[in-house]
């Protein structure tokens, strides 16, 4: 017996020793692989998620851990990107007739050198907040169609508010325009409008596709924690809506959000010009992503000749992953231009691409430097507000040397982790002087956008979160001069008006409990 208990006692230690040896070496191929092109902050989360639980830890890591996309679809970017440079290469920064500061100018540089594409002129033909009005002026543009119209919506459902919007495309797919439809799939899966709006628009004839799709059944499988956040729809390559709405009732298909009053709060703003190019091309790199269709623009040189839709203006031509000439062609300087005025509707705007497939960050490098860019005031508004530590060591660092800087978010975000994530923020931000704004609940502020003094202003699909700079796709438009700067100052004046001010005496009485979830959120947030 005494052999006996000594062979199993010795096979324990063994066993033991082993899982002790596995155990170490995990955490020391961790601690010099986690950090390895990433964010302190994300590698300290991370970290600490392998080190204390390495069960869960170690399978969302290997699945999720990545900040970049590989295979395929870095493939295709890479190639929209290198296609984009060629087609731009033989048109200035911003267009010669226009008039930059130096610091603004090195910013645009900066945009251009990060996602190819250059700042054009647009013209504004409005920044609007109503929900039901955004939706009948995209419907009412859509039955003016005369060759296509492509949709990008993160959320896209059938429903009651977005009836409009669909009977417009069965309209314009009926008399022969061309309608291409993407959705992001797991973002408008979770809707009970989500397979009647499939069958809806595969029996009107109109090309859809899912973005980002997660069908292991069907031998689709990608990352589960990326998303296509973009929300933009483009008609004829004359006229485009831009923001962050996405295409479903305001309250989100929920009764008891309707019953409660709790509604969603967006801003999109219609433009027309050389811009819509920048947008198309977006849209055609998408749009190749999920379907493999090469896609072509309308090219064309100013606003006048396209309101004539002249057929001089160029017809239609390939870009994007074709051929690069076109792009040039058609985000070419408008000659009809010669200045853009606070007054005027012509503003100059730049599309700022972003997501996984950017390796730069475009966004988070456009936001920190608009950042320390500015000299007197800053108004941000976003309903997601989770910066890094470089956005969050340049709004502080604003503060300190006398910018005014006002931050608009919900009272209570939709998102629960969200809500505290960004919660843990504000006693850093109230100690530096930040002018926090609190709109009301239980309506949801959704607009993401923010200002710069009277210079220029951000608009699109982008929150300030670390989902926005490194998981989501996003598109945003940098505006400077013209009047979308001005407009943006009154729709936040609308805003302050109906918000409350949380101070830093009342942050202060929170409960220690409400402390301890904030800062427990705020490491959530960072594992990417």
């Amino acid at each position: 017996m005494g052999a006996l208990e000594l062979r199993e006692w010795d096979w324990a230690q063994i066993v033991s020793a082993t899982i002790i040896v596995f155990d170490y070496t995990i955490k020391i191929i961790a601690i010099g692989v986690v950090p390895e092109n990433r964010r302190p902050s994300s590698s300290s989360a991370w970290l600490l998620l392998i080190l204390f639980l390495p069960v869960v830890g170690i399978p969302l890591f290997l699945m999720l851990g990545s900040p970049y996309i590989t295979g395929r679809r870095e493939a295709i970017q890479t190639e929209a990107n290198t296609l984009l440079e060629q087609g731009t290469a033989g048109i200035p920064d911003w267009p010669d007739a226009i008039s930059v500061p130096r610091d603004f100018g090195g910013l645009v540089t900066l945009n251009r050198n990060l996602t190819y594409l250059p700042m054009v002129t647009g013209t504004d033909h409005g920044v609007r907040t109503d929900y039901a009005e955004n939706i009948r002026l995209m419907a009412e543009a859509i039955d003016e169609a005369e060759a296509y119209v492509d949709v990008c919506m993160y959320i896209m459902t059938a429903d009651a508010a977005t009836e409009p919007f669909l009977a417009a495309l069965e309209r314009a797919a009926s008399r022969g325009v061309k309608i291409r439809v993407l959705f992001d799939h797991l973002g408008s899966r979770k809707y009970k409008g989500f397979r009647p709006l499939k069958r809806r628009l595969a029996a009107a004839g109109i090309d859809w596709a899912l973005m980002l799709p997660f069908e292991p059944l069907r031998g689709r499988v990608r990352r589960i924690d990326l998303r296509n956040h973009r929300k933009h729809v483009i008609i004829d390559g004359v006229r485009a809506f831009m923001g962050s709405m996405n295409m479903i009732e305001s309250s989100y298909g929920n009764a008891k959000n309707a019953q409660i009053g709790r509604h969603w709060h967006d801003i999109m703003v219609e433009l027309t010009g050389p811009v819509v190019a920048s947008l198309e091309a977006v849209f055609a790199t998408d749009w190749y992503s999920e379907t493999g269709e090469d896609l072509t623009i309308r090219a064309y040189d100013s606003d006048e000749r396209l309101r004539e839709r002249e057929d001089a203006i160029g017809g239609r031509l390939t870009t994007g992953l074709g051929a690069s000439a076109a792009l040039a062609r058609a985000v070419g300087s408008d000659s009809s231009v010669t200045s853009v005025r606070a007054d005027s509707e012509v503003n100059a705007v730049q599309v700022v691409p972003s997501g996984p497939g950017f390796r730069t960050h475009p966004n988070l490098r456009l936001f920190v430097s608009l950042v320390y860019l500015a000299q007197e005031r800053l108004r941000i508004v976003s309903p997601y507000f989770v910066p890094d530590e470089s956005m969050l060591a340049a709004i502080v660092t604003a503060a300190h040397r006398g910018v005014e800087i006002e931050l608009y978010v919900s009272e209570q975000a939709d998102q629960f982790m969200v809500d505290h994530a960004q919660s843990s923020y504000y006693e850093a931000l109230l100690e530096a002087g930040v002018r926090i704004y609190l709109y009301p609940a239980p309506k949801v502020l959704h607009t993401k956008c923010f200002t710069v003094d009277d210079l220029c202003s951000v608009m699109g699909s982008s929150n300030m979160d670390m989902r926005s700079f490194g998981l989501n796709y996003e598109v945003s438009l940098l505006t400077y001069g013209g009047d979308i700067t001005e407009t943006l100052h009154a729709i936040m004046d609308d805003y302050r008006a109906v918000s409350s001010e949380l101070t830093a005496e009342k942050w202060g009485k929170r409960s220690w409990g409400r402390r301890w979830l904030d800062s427990a959120m705020r490491l959530t947030s960072a594992l990417q």
